[in-house]
């Protein structure tokens, strides 16, 4: 298996593309270049019985390999980065889209904007806030690392991710995630929590907060608190770095909280346990089949979805083409077993 890196489960920097989709069908136009691919009498059937409630998207949209399955043609990832938002939103299963790149840069309320009026109204964004933020140390030109001056500071994430998110996207914003890379070790859980319950509450009400973790050892009850009296949600994630999905949840079903959570459940299905991101990208590209499905996974997302859906939660489900091989193929599994459920 690959180590790990620091941002394992991102596409890549600013540029690689990230984007949004949404299965309404709408009459919008899609870019010129960039046809949707046309929607099979099964894919249609299996939109139409989906809850109104379940959002289910990919991790960005820029990947040629999606050619038939998203795109009607082949296309360049350049040309699909910057024209292949609408294509992607007409797929009839598409309702969010993860947007990695902004925990690399800050995306700005202007590219924020010009996204959100490629989608129908009803689609919407999960985006992630800068890494400036979430980071405890960052790099000097000389490649040594030192405490980051900003990390949690809430002004600095008002102005880099909360003011573009809310301003860019108005009615189109869905999630903007925190997600912390690893931490360390030596980092004290409970101490961790208090942080992260001071950031959070100094936050503007409004936007649905979420957070994601890479260290297994602050997955503790201090910081389901945090995020309780925080006013934010979990962003459960299916990685090698972190127990199963349903060890994850079973954090916020603790009888210790005042009440289950109200917001949205937040899920990113990132890796197999068993493989590392570049590992994955190596043996899944060009990420156009099920290269190596993972039934177990599969089986916990759809059951977390259902229970949420059955509490009346809104659910954002988004996946990796590291995942399984194919985020989009992924995607119609899930679909699958969701939409039987109101068969």
């Amino acid at each position: 298996m690959n180590q790990l890196s620091l941002f394992d489960d991102d596409n890549g920097p600013p540029g690689s593309g990230s984007g949004s989709g949404s299965g309404s069908g709408s009459g919008k136009p899609y870019a010129p270049g960039v046809e949707p691919a046309s929607p099979t009498p099964e894919l249609a059937r299996i939109a139409a019985a989906l809850p109104h409630r379940l959002r289910l998207g990919t991790s960005s949209w820029s990947f040629p390999g999606w050619t038939g399955l998203v795109w009607a043609a082949d296309t360049s990832k350049a040309v699909l980065s910057r024209d292949g938002l609408t294509a992607y939103a007409r797929h009839p299963l598409f309702g969010t889209v993860g947007v990695d790149s902004g925990f690399y840069a800050p995306l700005d309320a202007g590219k924020l904007g010009r996204w959100a009026g490629q989608v129908p109204a009803d689609f919407r964004f999960l985006v992630k806030a800068p890494a400036a933020v979430t980071q405890r140390h960052q790099r000097d030109q000389a490649g040594r690392w030192h405490p980051n001056p900003t990390f949690l500071n809430p002004d600095t994430a008002l102005q880099q991710a909360v003011e573009p998110y809310a301003d860019g996207l108005d009615e189109r914003a869905g999630v903007l995630l925190f997600q912390f890379p690893p931490q360390g070790r030596q980092v004290d859980a409970r101490r961790f929590a208090e942080d992260l319950y001071r950031f959070l509450r100094r936050l503007p009400a409004g936007p649905t907060y979420a957070v994601e973790l890479r260290d297994a050892h602050l997955l503790t009850p201090d910081f389901a608190a945090a995020l309780h009296h925080g006013d934010a949600v979990a962003s459960l994630v299916a990685h090698p770095r972190l127990p199963p999905l349903p060890h994850q949840q079973a954090l916020f079903d603790n009888q210790h909280l005042p009440a289950p959570p109200s917001g949205p459940l937040v899920i990113r299905w990132l890796l197999r346990s068993n493989r590392g991101y570049e590992e994955a990208r190596d043996l899944y590209g060009p990420f156009d089949r099920l290269a190596e499905p993972d039934p177990e996974t599969r089986a916990a997302v759809l059951a977390l979805a259902r229970a949420a859906l059955a509490r009346g939660r809104e659910v954002f489900i988004i996946v990796n083409n590291k995942a399984e091989g194919s985020s989009p193929l992924s995607v119609l599994e899930l679909a699958r077993g969701l939409s039987s459920d109101a068969e």
